[in-house]
């Protein structure tokens, strides 16, 4: 637990830099920028940040930053916060002053209220590193790009922005909890997210004659319904490892057998180690489901996103943070999600944990969902994310 006097200290700096925030998340979110397009953003923190007397560098893919605020102990820092930047291409359905003013841009899943929270944690934490009350040094990490595949939290790790990090933790807004609630959840939070598309070619021909050629569109059809039947039986269930189609296409007309068809989807899994292996077996399997019916086959089944996997300490450690400077009434539980997060990439390399930041308005019981156009969130979010996160930093 934080000293009662530091725990104040904190509490007032957040309250002192609480209007200015909220006019930054809402200067942000009138301005999206979608992935790898950034720089407006990107200035935007850094320069923030160069006011406080820190010094920020933008990474060398050219959008995001990282930013080290100096402890008192003089070490490198060992504890990091990552905010991601990025909007999503969706046009803002809300009627706000804030509101998007840039067509078919919309920060629809809140990364605007993330980057806020990393830049005033940022803030607070150099007003007491200058109070000399910061022993241990933190890195910020305002990482671009989360929506694309490959996401941007590959730019951070290629540019060495988890080096020396011991431990590491982001936050995402979740409208199903109540402003004030922080969700927590150990192990897999979000799934390996992977994309697969299947190619078939065969001669073509009339549908009267089907026996004269190959019929393409049978073999589609039973590579889209047959695969996710295989993969369940060649995966552990516990594993959760599910495919969806997304798209099948094939043919123009009723009476001609098409002499090419694919079909798109997602391969979604909860176990790294089945992701690790899932786009190896699934060429496997489609190319023996589909060759009966002597069609050629081309399957591109790739990685994107690892499932997110929060560390056990990592997770206590946030209990611990959230319960010192909110309560335990803050505290909720969250679900799995199916939904991927580059986030993984960097729990990858270190451990950490990513945990739901509740942003419905107490009161309402329904708001509306991440990717959503008419998805906003109660700005007295950021106030709780940041307690949480300084919670950790001065935690030790």
């Amino acid at each position: 637990m934080l000293d009662a006097g530091l725990r104040d200290e904190v509490e007032r700096l957040a309250k002192a830099y609480e209007a200015e925030l909220i006019d930054f998340r809402r200067s942000l979110h009138m301005h999206p920028e979608l992935g790898h397009l950034e720089k407006q953003t990107t200035a935007a923190v850094v320069a923030r940040l160069s006011e406080a007397g820190l010094s920020p560098r933008v990474l060398a893919s050219g959008t995001g930053a990282i930013c080290d605020i100096a402890g008192s102990a003089g070490e490198p820092p060992t504890i990091g916060f990552r905010g991601d930047i990025d909007a999503l291409p969706l046009d803002d359905a809300k009627d706000v002053p804030y509101r998007s003013r840039v067509d078919g841009a919309c920060h629809a899943c809140g990364h605007d209220a993330h980057t806020t929270v990393v830049l005033g944690v940022g803030l607070v934490l150099a007003e007491l590193a200058q109070q000399g009350l910061l022993e241990r040094s933190v890195r910020l990490i305002f990482q671009p790009a989360e929506e694309l595949t490959p996401g941007g939290a590959l730019d951070v790790l290629a540019d060495g922005g988890v080096a020396g990090l011991r431990e590491v933790y982001a936050l995402h807004c979740d409208p199903r909890l109540e402003a004030g609630q922080i969700g927590l959840l150990a192990g897999a939070i979000t799934a390996g997210a992977d994309r697969v598309r299947v190619d078939l070619r065969g001669p073509g021909g009339h549908t009267a004659r089907p026996h004269l050629t190959a019929d393409l569109v049978s073999a589609l059809g039973a590579v889209v319904t047959e695969l996710p039947v295989l993969l369940s039986r060649r995966t552990d269930p516990r594993a959760g490892l599910s495919v969806v189609w997304g798209q099948v296409h094939a043919g123009a007309v009723a009476n001609a057998i098409p002499q090419s068809g694919f079909a798109e989807g997602t391969i979604r899994c909860l176990d790294v180690g089945v992701w690790q292996t899932a786009h190896l077996v699934v060429p496997e399997l489609v190319r023996a489901i589909a060759e009966p019916y002597g069609v050629s086959v081309d399957v591109d089944a790739r990685k994107s996103v690892p499932p997110c996997v929060n560390d056990v300490r990592a997770v206590e450690r946030l209990r611990a943070s959230v319960v010192d400077m909110l309560g335990p009434q803050a505290v909720a539980t969250t679900e799995q999600s199916l939904g991927g997060e580059d986030f993984a990439w960097v729990l990858n390399e270190v451990p950490g944990a990513l945990a739901r930041l509740g942003v419905r308005t107490p009161g309402l019981t329904v708001a509306p969902d991440l990717h959503q156009g008419a998805f906003d969130v109660d700005e007295s979010a950021i106030g709780v994310g940041l307690a949480v996160l300084c919670g950790l930093a001065l935690s030790g």
